[in-house]
């Protein structure tokens, strides 16, 4: 068969091609070429759009996640007051024992309704938090209520010190007291409060209101606590929840039972000196055993939503709290003790005997180690104590000290409390529950019941000598003194109780965590006091996103995918070269025809045999 070699190109694109297939398969018309290319160009412009929008979105949700953990490092960082789009908040802690100001700041909210203030602690040119106390408490102020506000001006001032002046007018200042304020009667409270509404907005050009000074309820505190511990811990960020744990909540609040899956919260053991208290959330619907419990149970569970807009149900939370007071470390020891006295003088009276009367004729003690002597009650109904450093009698003597009944979904004193699920939970154990582990028997951290058992049982067993020696070598923790030593035979056992007994956690329970710090760092219940008191503030930025509407989603979308807008460009650039050149073929072939005479067109047409002729255009 015949070929046509065509030597119009040069050297290195010489081919040979046959003239039977050259018409219609290299050698197409202009407008099949023109639109076979916007065919290819279309569909790799789609594929990319496609390819690329999903990429965006895992790469969006990716940098979520790393941010999110990145600000856990970088917000030990001192604060940028220079930024002008950082904005500030003050909470005023009043304690019983004194009073702390605390100094928050947040950047722009981004306007995605999903999402809460990223709320931290401002931290000043030093890297320490901007954090001032003054003692005493401002409930020893309740003889004279006019002086409320200079006893707070000192904590004021330090803040005012710390926030950019033109910040001031738009920085939400809160008042919050708590445990002193609330023993007060009403009367003393009120004038103690009305000092503080009348002169501070005379002073001090803070965003401030009558409704942001108050006395709030333990359960109040319990919640803000719970919302802080989770805030830091990210529980509330549900939009990259393939990382965590998850859990089926039925949201409160709306006719219909709405049903949705979102991250698993924290629950929060803390257990103080004087009480104990629990929060956790109920993602079930709950039921009551009875009326008397129905009443009780509904002023232990608060509903509430963090989120801006009061029509999504993604932030909607159902939480648990209860405070037993006397139920703390200190509490609980001091309430065994006056049992020991009563008892002991009872009994001796009773049979005529002398236990305890003497240091030869102790009574023993099997909450107190091994040969530890000790003496409770003063004057005529002093007893002396020997200890015997028995952890599991010591564990049945302080059984009744719970007050349980047999009422279900009960706790200490026979409080409701609603069920766990066991098998998908997590706590976090505060305070005594981190020092019982950690002070001396160094558990902290995640709680083993099987290993703390033993471990407490072999530190109660240990005589008094060998344990001072050990303390006098530093093989405890740096803060650890002599009364933690003489005293954590019984907490070890009362915090087991407590755990176990009181709040009815199964003994093989893993997902208990004891903490002193969250992300190293202190969580104060005031943290989550402004996140709740602040949740309508990102409505004004969202606003202002959807004015941005499209525009700013589309100028997202672009800047994200410029580099494979860059690779499709080359592609469109590699095509039309194609094309061009088959063109130019086309062209080629074109005018090699019209020089031909009619009797060799129709020999190429028919397609005889010859001998390859050279065609020199």
């Amino acid at each position: 068969m015949g070929r046509i070699s065509l030597s119009c190109l040069p050297a290195f694109w010489h081919f040979s091609v046959s003239p039977l297939g050259l018409p219609r398969l290299l050698l197409p018309s202009f407008r099949q070429l023109l639109f076979f290319g916007l065919v290819l160009g279309l569909l790799g412009l789609l594929y990319l759009l496609l390819i690329t929008g999903k990429g965006q979105h895992i790469w969006i949700r990716k940098e979520n996640y790393f941010h999110r953990h990145l600000a856990r490092v970088t917000d030990v960082e001192a604060t940028d007051t220079s930024n002008p789009n950082l904005n500030y908040g003050l909470v005023v802690d009043c304690g019983s024992s004194g009073s702390r100001v605390f100094v928050y700041c947040w950047p722009r909210h981004n306007g995605d309704p999903h999402d809460l203030l990223d709320i931290r602690q401002m931290r000043d040119q030093h890297r320490k938090p901007v954090v001032m106390k003054i003692k005493p408490g401002i409930s020893e102020l309740a003889k004279s209520p006019e002086k409320a506000s200079d006893y707070i001006h000192p904590l004021l001032s330090f803040a005012a010190q710390h926030i950019p002046r033109h910040k001031h007018q738009e920085t939400p200042l809160y008042i919050l007291c708590t445990a002193g304020m609330r023993v007060l009667p009403d009367g003393q409270q009120e004038a103690l409060l009305e000092d503080l509404r009348t002169d501070i907005p005379v002073h001090f050009n803070f965003l401030f209101s009558d409704s942001h000074v108050e006395v709030i309820s333990g359960k109040q505190e319990g919640v803000y606590a719970w919302i802080g511990i989770n805030f830091v811990l990210g529980r509330f960020n549900h939009v990259d929840s393939e990382r965590d744990v998850v859990v089926e909540v039925q949201v409160p609040g709306g006719e219909q039972q709405e049903t949705l899956v979102r991250k698993q919260t924290a629950g929060v053991l803390d257990m103080g000196g004087v009480s104990t208290q629990i929060a956790y959330e109920v993602p079930k619907s709950v039921s009551f055993a009875s009326p008397q419990q129905e009443e009780v149970g509904k002023n232990l569970l608060a509903e509430f939503n963090l989120g801006c807009d009061a029509h999504r149900t993604e932030h909607v939370y159902r939480v648990y709290v209860s405070t037993f007071l006397g139920f703390g470390g200190n509490a609980a020891r001091q309430r065994y003790e006056e049992s020991i006295v009563q008892n002991t003088l009872h009994k001796n009276k009773l049979l005529g005997q002398h236990i305890g009367e003497t240091i030869e004729s102790p009574l023993l003690d099997p909450c107190l180690p091994t040969d530890l002597q000790d003496e409770v009650g003063s004057g005529p109904q002093k007893v002396h104590l020997r200890g015997t450093g028995d952890f599991d009698q010591c564990r049945v003597l302080l059984e009744p000290f719970l007050n349980r009944t047999n009422e279900t979904h009960s706790s200490l004193s026979g409080i409701y409390q609603p069920p766990i699920d066991y098998s998908n939970s997590q706590f976090y154990g505060f305070s005594e529950f981190y020092y019982c582990t950690e002070d001396v028997l160094r558990m902290g951290g995640d709680f083993n019941s099987s290993k703390y058992a033993s471990a407490a049982k072999s530190y109660c067993a240990t005589q008094w000598r060998i344990l001072k020696e050990r303390f006098d070598s530093g093989l405890y923790a740096s803060h650890t003194d002599l009364h933690r030593l003489k005293y954590q035979c019984f907490k070890s056992a009362w915090m087991f109780e407590v755990f176990h007994s009181g709040f009815s956690f199964p003994k093989d329970y893993k997902n208990l965590r004891t903490a002193l710090l969250v992300y190293d760092k202190e969580v104060q219940w005031t943290l989550g006091a402004i996140l709740y008191r602040t949740r309508f503030l990102p409505l004004r930025d969202i606003q202002q996103e959807s004015l941005k509407g499209v525009h700013a989603h589309w100028h997202h979308s672009l800047s994200f995918v410029s580099n494979y807008y860059l690779f499709l460009a080359c592609f469109l650039v590699v095509l039309l070269s194609i094309l061009l050149y088959l063109l130019r073929l086309r062209r080629i072939h074109s005018r090699t025809t019209q020089r031909c005479t009619p009797s060799t067109v129709k020999w190429l047409e028919e397609g005889l045999g010859s001998h390859s002729l050279p065609i020199t255009l």
